[in-house]
């Protein structure tokens, strides 16, 4: 015999054409849904066997539109998103409304000035997972035994991981006859999923991090971003509020008072696999920096979840191999291009869709290696190369038989090697967020120059430094010019979603 359902009201759709107000009961039905869970979770952990089976729903937003024309007032229509492909029904649910607030009142900005129609907000079929609804620093979930943590599974909805496919991102979901047309690029589940994950792998949470997102391969880099940061915490001038580094632990800069969930960082006893750290501002457009580590799957995993933050853009600053003898170990590399012999992305993404540069980017980090070397014109090509970045699974590819790997990068003009730029560059395409590879040349190993370690400690102290600052120089001149100057027609497809 099935348990009785035990769900809280269902909450029918309304229309509204003020997004603040749509917003409004998206944030009633998410609040009611999840506190509905988390109150019957209490009495699961406490020994409740009366529960019936327990259900909440995530909230939805729909439009409906009959026609394919749609406003073309000045101020929206250069943006490549904010509108529905045609005519017909387009929905998508919702999570985390305080997280998304920003973003989830522009997208419903757009739509109602793009079509002149109401949106609908209710809630929808889809169940919210039990471990998507417990609050931060909230670990109830460890006072259950064994037995009773298998017993969750008839009690609750667990993550269904059916619900959580890329298959929109992808290009490849088909709704069936009858069924709306996506919004969004990711369902609610997938956004939970993603957030959680960020946590486990960055030490820290999704609300720290910023639009604008460095990755890098080295630890170097990060020890002179938080020595930046600090820094900056004790300037009463800087434009950055706080600094967060793993463990959640929040430095304010000097004069602003501390806030309420401050105290609960702690340094963790030893770091996670990609630490995050996170020089903020108040319009959430500071920097984020990763060390991502060695390799392509590091690389595919991070920016899977980063991508459902929807930052304005992400960067990658790392060591390379130099493939060109006219190279010099400390020279950065500009990518405008990417050999993808990665193949971590190969079933999402095939070798035959072009990973194009994204002019605001290249503009933009060009424009940062000047600024910060003071090297001009002409000049600039003697430290910096623009060219193809070759990025392979395989780090001892000199080891191969045959000289195939050189032969392939000779052939595809590939300037410098590396073991993530290319999936970072990808990623950002598939996921439409606009991103840029400058890299800096630290062995050119077929030309006899391997990393030696006298050779590497002199290399990093010269380089490391002046290099993450020309990334910082890049996010601050991309943030000058304005962001909605970033989101690419390049990056959208023929029948794209709205929700950017």
């Amino acid at each position: 015999m099935l348990a009785m359902s035990n769900l809280p009201p269902f909450m029918a759709p309304l229309r509204f054409t003020d997004p603040a107000s749509a917003l409004a009961q998206v944030a009633h039905i998410y609040d009611a849904s999840i506190g509905h869970l988390r109150q019957a979770m209490q009495r699961f952990v406490a020994g409740d066997n009366s529960l019936g089976h327990v259900r909440a729903c995530y909230p939805l937003v729909r439009i409906l539109t009959d026609t394919v024309s749609r406003n073309t007032g000045a101020d929206i229509v250069r943006l490549s998103f904010g509108f529905v492909a045609g005519p017909g029904k387009f929905e998508t649910t919702l999570t985390r409304p305080d997280l998304y607030r920003d973003y989830y009142l522009e997208q419903f900005r757009l739509l109602l000035q793009n079509h002149g129609v109401e949106l609908e907000v209710g809630t929808s079929s889809q169940p919210i997972p039990v471990h998507f609804s417990f609050a931060e620093n909230d670990h109830v979930e460890g006072n259950l035994s064994p037995q009773r943590r298998t017993l969750m599974r008839d009690v609750f909805d667990l993550p269904d991981l059916s619900a959580m496919d890329d298959g929109i991102a992808n290009g490849t979901y088909q709704p069936r006859a009858g069924e709306p047309q996506p919004l969004s690029l990711f369902t609610a589940p997938r956004v939970d999923y993603s957030l959680h994950r960020l946590r486990h792998y960055t030490g820290t949470n999704p609300e720290h991090f910023q639009n604008f997102v460095l990755f890098t391969n080295y630890q170097f880099y990060v020890d002179e971003f938080i020595a930046l940061g600090r820094a900056a915490m004790a300037d009463p001038q800087s434009d950055y509020v706080a600094f967060v580094e793993p463990g959640n632990v929040v430095t304010r800069r000097v004069g602003l008072p501390s806030e309420a969930d401050d105290f609960l960082g702690k340094e963790p006893p030893r770091l996670p696999q990609m630490p995050g750290y996170h020089l903020m501002r108040a319009d959430r457009c500071g920097i984020s920096m990763v060390n991502i580590g060695v390799g392509p799957a590091n690389a595919k995993n991070i920016t899977d979840h980063i991508a459902v933050l929807r930052p304005h853009a992400w960067i990658m600053l790392g060591h390379c191999a130099g493939l060109r003898n006219n190279q010099q170990l400390g020279d950065y590399v500009l990518a405008h291009g990417y050999v993808r012999e990665d193949h971590v992305l190969d079933e999402e993404l095939p070798l035959w869709v072009p990973i194009p540069a994204l002019a605001e980017i290249q503009v933009a980090l060009e424009q940062a290696v000047a600024d910060v070397t003071q090297i001009k014109g002409a000049a600039l090509k003697s430290i910096m190369r623009t060219g193809t970045v070759a990025s392979t699974d395989n780090r001892n590819w000199e080891l191969l038989p045959d000289n195939t790997p050189q032969r392939r990068f000779s052939q595809s003009r590939a300037v410098a090697l590396d073991m993530e730029s290319a999936t970072i560059a990808a990623n950002g395409f598939r996921f439409r967020v606009p991103y840029g590879t400058l890299l800096c040349v630290s062995d050119k190993p077929l030309h006899g120059e391997i990393k030696l370690p006298g050779m590497a400690n002199h290399f990093y102290r010269e380089r490391v430094d002046q290099h993450l600052r020309i990334g910082i120089r890049a996010v601050e001149l991309l943030r000058a010019r304005g962001v909605d100057q970033l989101h690419s027609r390049k990056l959208r497809s023929f029948a794209e979603v709205a929700f950017q």
